[in-house]
């Protein structure tokens, strides 16, 4: 484990401490009231709330169990040949490899995935050829966390969402003994490893020791770090990390097919994080773009309604084929479009790559998680906003490094 990650996770063992330290608060934008009501999110929680509130949860979603199939003997959901189409991604050709990063152990996971990309017509992607690799938080094969059906849940969704975006990537899952900071010793270990490109579905409320693990953690020149921006819409706020100047942040939209030229239309999920960082500045590349004097979410979107969701095969905990959702499927899904576009080693934040490009963007203009004063941090429009940052992706061009 790098040696500044290893002082990150000692600082974060002793947040009472840090909670006396002069960490600066960023102020947010004037006029910005607390929405009314909950953002409605779908589906059933994949995680349950930690009883621990320094403790992150997973942003999975499962909408049911499901046996219905489609034409071909395909199971319901949206899968990989639906997500290619819909975001008009290219065919894959790298195997650069992505990893995954989550709590506790899928013990189903390999086999779970060779039943997806088997079932969708993707390549094999095993440990025996290469292509999957499972360790600890420490980079071990072994001892491996205790398994948990939530969290495996979760790993599943990631998995999938993937290998739909980059058939040809190799998987790196990395998992943490607890959903505790134990998750950012997971985050070094696949940074150490060698992954350029690397996936967080779970964050936590913003408090202020983010402020002093963030550098530590993610100032990694060549990693692409892309994180879900939360599933309790705007009332909630930002989460950590997907709040990091340093991660890309990825909302949720609701997909559905149309009679449009793209053949598909989308809209904001009402469940998509977003929000005004109260403690991390915000980055040069959202000046003149959010309406926050801080770090703003979200960056981009993808899929999340899980009542419009992907198809994930599950056997820990669940019973096979379901319908999932959340801006879990998000993240790992805009990691893998980072990945075909060769985005890793060239800028220190690839989240400025949609800032800087000129096309390559969905804009996503209707929706909305909730009320709130600052119309864009709560409903989609022209631009940028909240729940779905500057867009989904149009093939790779606003992911790619800008020269």
């Amino acid at each position: 484990m790098h040696r500044s990650l290893r002082s990150a996770v000692v600082l974060a063992s002793v947040t009472a401490m840090l909670a006396a330290t002069a960490v600066p608060v960023v102020a947010v934008p004037t006029g910005v009231a607390v929405p009314t009501g909950v953002a409605p999110s779908g589906g059933r929680l994949g995680c349950a709330t930690p009883a621990d509130p320094t403790h992150f949860r997973c942003f999975a979603h499962r909408r049911a169990a499901s046996t219905t199939l489609r034409s071909g003997g395909k199971p319901a959901g949206f899968g990989p040949a639906d997500l290619r189409s819909a975001y008009r991604l290219p065919r894959s050709s790298t195997d650069a490899t992505i990893a995954i990063v989550a709590a506790y152990d899928n013990p189903n996971a390999e086999s779970d995935l060779a039943v997806y990309r088997a079932t969708f017509g993707l390549p094999p992607c095993t440990s025996a050829n290469g292509c999957f690799r499972k360790v600890n938080q420490l980079g071990a094969p072994a001892p491996l966390p205790a398994a948990d059906a939530g969290w495996a849940g979760e790993i599943s969704l990631d998995l999938a969402m993937v290998s739909a975006a980059c058939p040809t990537c190799r998987i790196l899952l990395v998992e943490a003994d607890d959903a505790s900071m134990n998750l950012l010793t997971a985050v070094g270990t696949a940074v150490g490893l060698g992954a350029p490109y690397v996936s967080m579905s779970w964050g936590t409320a913003e408090e202020p020791l983010e402020a002093v693990i963030d550098g530590p953690v993610f100032d990694h020149p060549g990693v692409v770090f892309t994180a879900a921006s939360g599933d309790s819409g705007y009332v909630a706020g930002p989460v950590y990390p997907a709040s990091s100047p340093r991660v890309t942040a990825v909302g949720g939209t609701t997909l559905a097919r149309s009679h449009t030229p793209r053949g598909w239309t989308e809209s904001a999920w009402p469940g998509s994080g977003s929000g005004c960082s109260a403690y991390l500045a915000r980055p040069s590349f959202q000046r003149g773009r959010t309406p926050c004097a801080s770090r703003a979410t979200a960056d981009v979107a993808a899929i999340g309604d899980p009542d419009a969701g992907v198809a994930v095969y599950q056997t820990y905990g669940d019973t096979g084929w379901g319908i999932d959702g959340g801006t879990s499927a998000g993240a790992p899904f805009i990691a893998g479009v980072y990945a075909l576009a060769g985005a890793a080693g060239h800028a220190r934040t690839a989240n400025s790559y949609p800032y800087r490009a000129r096309a390559g963007l969905f804009d996503v203009v209707s929706g909305s998680t909730g009320d709130c004063a600052e119309t864009r941090l709560c409903t989609a429009v022209r631009g940028w906003d909240g729940p779905t940052g500057l867009g989904t992706p149009n093939g790779i061009a606003a992911f790619a490094p800008h020269r």
